[in-house]
């Protein structure tokens, strides 16, 4: 095969998830999206019923700040309760939960550790009606986040909703937005506009009860709702005005483990559930999974194929494909020392090369592991 038609078609692939793929959201949502207005918080004339769902596993340490945060949240008395799911802890947790059992908090313990999805569906088969609130320990709710959060299901096409993510760092303060986090928060919008989300901030969101009927236990909560959604003829959207904060990880090395974990739950998912790939059957949404997830996962592979094709192609051609070639040395290479050099990490520029470096050599390992047969459903809170 010509090496020059594997440089473009590498390239393209390389590029089409970042960069093509959100131009065509843009194009699409100029002609089909339709402007959707909710209603605010003084608006508010009747306030369903709204059950938060707490997962927990070997909590004790921050059970009580979370059960105390959710006391405190601003909803009409009667209207709100607070479940919290224990995925067999054999810890205290358990124990602390049930201590505010006169506060109307309520246990629901898994028989069996087979991880958070499992726990959650056991608390899901308690609801009979209204919207579910899922969340995580480490994560902290705003007082009014929940009378925010049920005004987008004022929307009958409005099947769940999805927080966004606030780092709170060490000392407390808010952690500025990066320049990715920015990206993946404006691409979210545009999703969200057109098709819906094809995932969810998995540490705070909500869904109408029907929607949960269909649970996954083997597939991630936030991909398990989406696609839900969409089989059920209703869209998930983003919520800017609603917020999840939670603090760094103790240990940052334990990052890239985390995205390694993330990632084979993601593959696992659409492994699973191949028919979302259907465009006949889930029209853009299809297109959506397919551009932002499984493109995405295969941008390591078509770097590292057009890193290879490159010299070939320099050796026949010459020219461009010389600069090319040199343009991806110095890439890696200032990835390289910005791993090194914390001075040289503070430089926005050298920031955003280190990064996307690091998903994607995150994204190649998973994407081995899951090939060779790693599946991931029992998890493990990150310490925060």
């Amino acid at each position: 095969m010509d090496m020059t038609f594997l440089f473009w078609l590498f390239l393209l692939l390389s590029v089409f998830s970042y960069f093509i793929y959100p131009f065509t959201l843009l194009l699409l949502n100029k002609f089909k999206a339709r402007n959707r207005s909710y209603g605010t918080v003084e608006d508010a004339q009747e306030y369903p019923d709204v059950t938060l769902i707490v997962t927990a596993y070997n909590e004790e340490k921050r059970i009580t700040d979370k059960i105390e945060n959710s006391l405190a949240l601003e909803y009409p008395e009667g209207k709100l309760a607070l479940v919290v799911a224990s995925d067999s802890s054999t810890d205290a947790t358990d124990t602390i939960v049930q201590s505010y059992a006169d506060r109307n908090i309520r246990l629901v313990r898994a028989e069996e550790r087979l991880g958070k999805e499992n726990a959650q569906l056991t608390a899901i088969k308690t609801v009979d009606n209204g919207i579910i609130v899922f969340s995580d320990v480490a994560t902290r709710i705003e007082p009014d986040g929940i009378l925010k959060l049920v005004r987008y299901f004022d929307d009958p096409e409005v099947g769940a909703i999805s927080s966004e993510d606030r780092f709170v760092s060490k000392d407390g303060s808010v952690a500025g937005e990066g320049a990715y986090v920015k990206y993946e928060m404006w691409l979210r919008k545009q999703e969200s506009r057109l098709a819906g989300l094809v995932g969810l901030s998995g540490s705070f969101f909500a869904a109408r009860v029907e929607v949960c009927e269909q649970w996954d236990i083997h597939s991630p909560s936030d991909f398990n709702t989406a696609l839900n959604c969409v089989q059920a003829g209703y869209k998930a959207v983003t919520a800017p005005d609603v917020l999840g904060f939670y603090t760094d990880l103790a240990d940052p090395s334990k990052e890239y483990a985390r995205k390694i974990r993330t990632v084979i739950r993601g593959m696992t998912a659409l492994e699973r559930h191949t028919e979302v790939l259907n465009p006949a059957k889930f029209g853009l949404f299809a297109y959506q999974v397919f551009a932002h997830k499984l493109l995405r996962w295969t941008v390591p592979w078509t770097l590292l194929g057009l890193f290879i094709v490159t010299p070939f192609c320099m050796m026949d051609e010459g020219g461009f494909y010389v600069l090319a070639y040199l343009g991806q040395l110095a890439f890696y290479g200032i990835a390289i020392a910005a791993h090194w050099s914390a001075s040289l990490r503070d430089k926005s520029w050298a920031k955003i090369i280190y990064f996307f470096t690091q998903v994607n050599i995150a994204l190649l390992d998973a994407g081995i592991q899951f090939l060779s047969g790693k599946r991931m459903t029992v998890w493990q809170p990150s310490d925060r």
